[in-house]
C-alpha cells in the first residue's frame, strides 16, 4: 500500500537500487507497492520483472515535479494507463515545456495530489490527495466528503535512516552547491524511510478510511507484462509469410551479384539462414535494416556494416554488409541461432556528416510514435564520484585533479578524502548518476513506444528511451546500431577532392582490385598508415611491421590481437611468435589443432572463445552465450561469469583433461572479458582500412586534406600536414583569397583553411568567402575591409596568422593600417568614408619584424607551425646521436635522441604503478616509439607538447625498434620576441 517509492532510478535523489527493491519491500511485510520515480519510467519495467519473479504486486507510476516542486503523483491503474503517463511526459519533454500543476484528466491513471494543493471541489473521479501522517493533525473538524479522497502518502526514498546522509549528498550534487547551502525545499523529509506495514498502518490508525482507501486504490491496479517475444516492429511486409518470401527473392538476387548464379555453398547457406531467420522472427528486422541501406545507397550515403550481422550471407546480399562470410569462415550462428538468449543486432556505421540524415529518415519512415534513440544511463564511477563528492565540499578543482591522478599519494590523504571514501563505500555499484544517449542506438516498435517507456529529448537529439540497451533486451527489443566514424567521411570526401583535383573518379568499392595492389602492399608491410582507419595508430602500426602484414586475412587478425583481451592475456606475444615459427610449437590440446588452426592455436576472436568453450569444455550453446556477452561486456554486473567458470571447470574434470591445461585455458578466455572482437567485426573494420590505405597510396596529398578536414583520426592536424608534406605536398597559411572554410588543395598546393584558426567565428568566414564569390579575390588592405566589414578582433587574428600576406606587407605594418581604417567601417558610414580614410596618409614608426613573431603567432592560432619546424625553434642545434632510420642497427645500445611530442597512452602496470608509450618526430619527421617504465616516468615525467631530449636504450623486436627512456628532459626554445623589451 506504498503509493510512492523511489528507486535510485528518480537521480540524485533515490537510493534504493533496484535489485534491492522487492526483497526490502517484503521484508517489511508488503504484498505490493507502486514505484513511481522522479519524472521518469526508467526502471519500472525492471521493477515489473523483479515483482512477476517473486509474486509481489507491483504496479508504475511517475512523480511528476518541476524542479524541487512536488506537482502530482500519476499511478496507471494498467498498461493502457503506463503508456498515458509516458505519454503525457514525452510530450512534455520533446516540446521542451514545463509540467502543468494540474495533471489531465486520465483515463486510465489515477493522479495523487499532495494535501493541502489543491480544492476537493476540484478533484475528478481518478484523483485524490495524497496526506502524510505528519499532516493528519490537520483534518480536525475536516468535511467528511474529504475522507474519500484521502489516501495515505508516505515517500520512500531510502531504506533506512543513515541513508538520509547519501540522499543530501546526491542532492547537492544535483544542485551543484556545497553541502551546507542545501536547503529544505531541495532535499526530501529525513522520515522518507521503508516502514514495515505494521508501522505504517500504526501511522494511520485514527483515520481508518485513509487506509481502505489506499488498499483500494491499490487493489483496483492491475499491470502485467509479457517479457517474452520480440517488441521490434513484427512485419515489414503485410503478413510473415510476405516477409519470408521478400527475403528470399532480394538474397538470392544478391547472390546473383556477389557469388553468380549458380554458387552451390552461397545458395545452400542462404536457403539455411533464411529457415533460422524465419523461425526465429527476425525477417522484418532483416527488411528495416536493408531498407535504411536502400535509403542511404540512394542518396549517396556510404555506409560500413559489421559486428556479428557480418556473420550472415544473407546480409552481405542483401548489401548490409560488405565482407564475405564463406570466404572468412564466419559462421552465421555467431549472429543468431535457435539457443540463442539475447536478441541480436546489426550495427551500421555512417559518417558523422551523414548519420543525422538516416536518423531522420527512420522516423520518417516508421513514424514518431513508434521510433526512438535508446538511452543509456551513465553511473557513478571512481572519477566522477571523486569529482561530485570533492566540489560539494568544496575540495578546490586543483586538489580534486590530484586526487583524482593518485588517489593513493599521502598529500591527497585528508578529512575530504576520507569523506569521498567514504561516500564511494555507501554507494552501491553500477549507481545511476544521469539519463544519455546510447551512441547509435536505435529502435522500432510494434506497439507505440511509449507503452514501454518514457522518452526524453536530449540536446543535439532526437526522442530517446529512458531506459537502456540492458532493459531493452530484457524486454524483447532488437536495437539497430547505427553508428558514426570519420573513416567513411575521410573515404568519402578525399573520392570527392580527388575528382576536384585531378579529375579521376575513383571506385572506392573497388576492395578486390586493393587487396592486390603492390603500393598498397608495400604500405601496409611498413605500416605507412598514417591517416588509415583503424591501422594508424602507434601500437597498430607496430604490430603491422611485427606481422609483416601484407594481406587481408592477417590484416583481420592484427585488427583483434591489438585489443586489449589477447594483449593482456600475454597470447599477442604468442600469436607473433608462432607467426614468425609456425613449426616450433605445441597445441595446448588436439582440439585447439582442430580448431583454431588458422590463429596457431590462439584465441584471438569471440568465435575462437566460442569454439573452445562448445568443443574443449562441452558447454552447451546457451552457456556459449551466457559466455559470448560477459566477453562482450554487456553481461550487467557479471553475474553469469562465475557460473560458467563453474560448469568450465567440471566439464574438463569430467573429461579427465589436465588441470594445468584447463587452468590456462580459462586465464586466457577470461582475459577477453569486454575486450574481444568478433571476426566479422574485424574483417569489416579491414575492409576500410584497405580503402584508406588505397587512397593513401595512390592519392595521398587530397587523402590527407580530407582526414584533416575531418577532425583528422588518431593524431592531431599538425601529422597529417605534415604527411602531405613527405608526400610532395606544400602546405600554406591560411589566405583570404585562397583558403576555403576546410583545408583544400589545388594541384599540390595545400591553403590551411579558416576554421583551422583559433576563434575565428564562422561569420567572419561566411563573409569572407561571400564577398569573394562576388567580387572575386581581394586587392589590399581596404579592398578587404570595405567588402567583408568583420570586426577589429577578426581582422587581428587573420593578419597575425598571415592570411592578408598577399598584400606584400609586413603584419605590423597591416595591424597599424588597420585601426584608422577600422573606425569607418562601420555599416553607418558607408564606403565612401573609407575611401576618404584609404587616401589619407598614414605616417607608420619604425616596424621591426622578427621572424619569430610569425613563428609564436602560428602556435597561438594554429596550435602548430607551417613557416618553420618545431626543430628550427631550439635554442640548441643538437639533433641527437641517431635518427629513427638508423635504430635497426644499434639495437640494445644507449643513445640519444631528440624528438617531437607527438601522443602518449598512459597506463598502469599489473603491480598499478604508472607507465607510458611516447610517439615523436626526429628531425628528420619520422616516428619514433618510445616506453617509459615507472620507475623512468616518476624521475622524468613527459610534459605535453614541445621537444624532447630522450636517453634510452633501443629495443627491437620482430624489426620494429623503440626507444626505452631512462632520461629525458625538454627542451628549451627561442623565447618570443614579443614579450622582450
Amino acid at each position: 500500500m506504498l503509493l510512492n517509492i523511489h528507486s535510485y532510478y528518480s537521480l540524485r535523489w533515490g537510493t534504493i537500487p533496484m535489485e534491492d527493491l522487492v526483497d526490502l519491500l517484503i521484508a517489511q511485510g508488503y504484498t505490493g507497492g507502486v514505484l513511481t520515480d522522479i519524472n521518469n519510467t526508467s526502471g519500472a519495467l525492471e521493477f515489473i520483472r523483479s515483482c512477476q519473479a517473486k509474486n509481489f504486486k507491483g504496479v508504475v507510476g511517475i512523480e511528476f515535479r518541476q524542479e524541487d516542486r512536488l506537482l502530482y503523483i500519476g499511478i496507471a491503474k494498467n498498461n493502457a494507463g503506463f503508456a498515458e503517463l509516458n505519454e503525457f511526459l514525452s510530450g512534455h519533454n520533446i516540446a521542451g515545456k514545463p509540467l502543468p500543476d494540474r495533471a489531465p484528466d486520465f483515463s486510465n491513471a489515477y493522479v495523487i495530489y499532495p494535501f493541502g494543493t489543491v480544492k476537493l471541489a476540484t478533484l475528478g473521479e481518478n484523483e485524490y490527495l495524497g496526506i502524510k501522517s505528519s499532516q493528519l493533525t490537520k483534518l480536525y473538524k475536516a468535511p467528511p466528503a474529504l475522507f474519500a479522497k484521502l489516501v495515505a502518502l508516505h515517500p520512500v526514498t531510502y531504506s533506512k535512516p543513515e541513508d538520509w546522509r547519501l540522499h543530501l549528498q546526491l542532492r547537492s550534487i544535483a544542485h551543484n552547491i556545497l553541502l551546507d547551502q542545501l536547503r529544505p525545499e531541495m532535499a526530501a523529509a529525513r522520515d522518507e524511510t521503508l516502514p514495515s506495514i505494521g508501522e505504517l498502518i500504526t501511522a494511520y490508525a485514527a483515520y481508518p478510511q485513509i487506509m481502505i482507501n489506499t488498499y483500494s486504490l491499490l487493489d483496483s491496479c492491475s499491470f502485467d507484462f509479457d517479457f517474452s517475444g520480440s517488441k521490434n516492429k513484427h512485419i515489414y511486409t503485410s503478413s510473415r509469410y510476405d516477409d519470408r518470401q521478400l527475403l528470399e527473392k532480394l538474397a538470392y538476387e544478391g547472390m546473383v551479384r556477389r557469388y553468380g548464379p549458380n554458387d552451390a555453398v552461397a545458395k545452400g547457406r542462404i536457403a539455411k539462414e533464411i529457415d533460422i531467420i524465419d523461425q526465429l522472427g527476425f525477417a522484418a528486422y532483416f527488411l528495416i535494416t536493408w531498407d535504411m541501406i536502400r535509403y542511404s545507397d540512394s542518396q549517396g550515403i556510404a555506409h560500413v556494416g559489421r559486428g556479428s550481422g557480418a556473420s550472415s550471407v544473407v546480409a552481405y546480399c542483401l548489401g548490409i554488409t560488405n565482407v564475405c562470410p564463406i570466404q572468412l569462415g564466419l559462421y552465421f550462428e555467431r549472429f543468431l541461432n535457435p539457443s540463442r538468449k539475447t536478441p541480436p543486432d546489426f550495427d551500421i556505421d555512417y559518417s558523422h556528416r551523414d548519420r543525422d540524415r538516416v536518423f531522420e529518415y527512420m522516423f520518417r519512415r516508421w513514424g514518431r510514435s513508434h521510433t526512438a534513440i535508446l538511452g543509456t544511463m551513465n553511473t557513478f564511477a571512481d572519477r566522477s564520484i571523486i569529482r561530485e563528492i570533492g566540489k560539494i565540499y568544496g575540495l578546490p578543482k586543483e586538489e580534486i585533479d590530484r586526487l583524482i591522478a593518485d588517489p593513493r599519494a599521502d598529500e591527497n590523504r585528508h578529512q575530504i578524502t576520507a569523506k569521498v571514501a567514504a561516500f564511494y563505500k555507501q554507494l552501491p555499484s553500477n549507481f545511476p548518476n544521469m539519463r544519455s544517449v546510447h551512441a547509435g542506438g536505435i529502435l522500432i516498435s510494434e506497439l507505440p513506444i511509449t507503452c514501454y517507456t518514457a522518452l526524453d529529448m536530449p540536446p543535439k537529439a532526437l526522442p530517446t528511451t529512458q531506459f537502456d540497451m540492458y532493459l531493452a533486451e530484457a524486454i524483447g527489443f532488437e536495437k539497430l546500431d547505427i553508428l558514426s566514424q570519420r573513416g567513411i567521411s575521410n573515404i568519402k570526401e578525399a573520392a570527392v577532392i580527388i575528382r576536384e583535383n585531378r579529375g579521376v573518379s575513383v571506385d572506392v568499392d573497388a576492395v578486390d582490385t586493393f587487396f592486390n595492389d603492390e603500393e598498397v602492399k608495400r604500405r601496409l608491410r611498413t605500416a605507412k598508415a598514417i591517416g588509415c582507419f583503424y591501422i594508424e595508430s602507434p601500437a597498430m602500426r607496430q604490430v603491422l611491421v611485427k606481422l609483416g602484414c601484407e594481406d587481408y586475412l592477417t590484416l583481420v587478425a592484427a585488427s583483434s590481437i591489438i585489443r586489449p583481451g589477447v594483449g593482456s592475456s600475454g597470447m599477442m606475444r604468442t600469436y607473433l611468435h608462432r607467426h614468425h615459427n609456425p613449426g616450433s610449437f605445441t597445441y595446448l590440446h588436439p582440439i585447439l589443432k582442430e580448431q583454431l588452426s588458422e590463429t596457431y592455436g590462439v584465441m584471438i576472436y569471440q568465435e575462437d572463445v566460442l569454439k573452445v568453450a562448445i568443443h574443449y569444455a562441452g558447454l552447451s550453446p546457451e552457456d556459449a552465450d551466457s559466455l559470448r556477452r560477459a566477453m562482450s561486456g554487456k553481461d550487467r554486473g557479471g553475474h553469469h561469469i562465475e557460473a560458467i567458470r563453474q560448469k568450465y571447470f567440471h566439464n574438463c574434470a569430467a573429461k579427465g583433461y589436465d588441470i594445468a591445461v584447463s587452468t590456462e585455458i580459462w586465464r586466457q578466455i577470461e582475459s577477453f572479458a569486454g575486450y574481444s572482437f568478433a571476426k566479422a567485426h574485424s574483417a569489416s573494420f579491414a575492409v576500410e582500412s584497405y580503402q584508406c590505405l588505397y587512397l593513401k597510396s595512390h592519392y595521398p596529398r587530397e587523402y590527407m586534406v580530407a582526414v584533416v578536414n575531418n577532425g583528422g583520426g588518431f593524431y592531431h592536424p599538425k601529422v597529417y600536414l605534415r604527411e602531405a608534406i613527405k608526400e610532395g605536398g606544400t602546405v600554406h597559411l591560411p589566405c583570404v583569397n585562397n583558403s576555403r572554410a576546410q583545408t583544400s588543395i589545388r594541384g599540390s598546393d595545400i591553403y590551411i583553411g579558416f576554421d583551422q584558426i583559433d576563434s575565428i567565428t564562422s561569420e567572419t568566414i561566411s563573409k569572407i568567402l561571400a564577398a569573394r564569390t562576388a567580387a572575386g579575390p581581394f586587392k589590399d588592405l581596404e579592398s578587404f575591409m570595405s567588402r567583408t566589414r568583420v570586426t577589429q578582433e577578426q581582422l587581428h587574428l587573420l593578419i597575425r596568422v598571415g592570411a592578408l600576406r598577399f598584400t606584400g606587407q609586413s603584419k605590423k605594418s597591416l595591424l597599424w593600417r588597420s585601426y584608422p581604417l577600422q573606425s569607418t567601417t562601420r555599416p553607418s558610414t558607408g564606403d565612401q568614408a573609407l575611401v576618404s580614410a584609404a587616401t589619407q596618409t598614414v605616417t607608420l614608426p619604425q616596424l621591426d619584424d622578427h621572424p619569430d613573431e610569425y613563428y609564436y603567432d602560428e602556435m597561438e592560432l594554429l596550435h602548430y607551425l607551417v613557416s618553420c619546424s618545431p626543430f628550427d625553434m631550439l635554442r640548441s642545434p643538437f639533433r641527437g646521436d641517431a635518427m629513427v632510420a638508423d635504430l635497426l642497427q644499434l639495437a640494445g645500445k644507449m643513445v640519444r635522441m631528440v624528438g617531437h611530442y607527438i601522443c602518449q597512452k598512459s597506463l598502469r602496470t599489473k603491480k598499478g604503478e604508472p607507465m607510458a608509450f611516447g610517439t615523436f618526430w626526429d628531425a628528420n619527421f619520422d616516428y619514433l616509439d618510445t616506453v617509459h617504465f615507472s620507475e623512468s616516468l616518476r624521475q622524468y615525467p613527459l610534459q605535453g607538447a614541445g621537444t624532447y631530449l630522450l636517453k634510452g636504450k633501443v629495443c627491437l623486436e620482430y624489426g620494429v625498434p623503440a626507444l626505452e627512456v631512462t632520461q629525458m628532459a625538454k627542451l628549451p626554445i627561442r623565447p618570443d620576441p614579443r614579450l622582450q623589451e
